[in-house]
């Protein structure tokens, strides 16, 4: 699952999201979801999730 739909995503999954920061480069960040962040139920670029850590970024793998 590539981390598109937002029905896909749920609270306490595992995903790798890309960090704001890290857009040009593509590097990685793994985390625990703690909220959903887009309203939307689809987003080309990934749904925007909120880590346990309280980092912010948009969901390109779930694991």
């Amino acid at each position: 699952m590539n981390g598109q739909n937002r029905s896909d995503i749920k609270p306490g999954i595992q995903v790798n999201v890309i960090l704001k920061k890290d857009q040009r480069t593509g590097a990685k960040t793994r985390g625990t979801v703690k909220d959903i962040l887009t309203k939307s139920s689809f987003h080309p670029h990934g749904i925007k999730v909120r880590l346990e850590d309280g980092q912010v970024g948009r969901v390109c793998d779930i694991l």
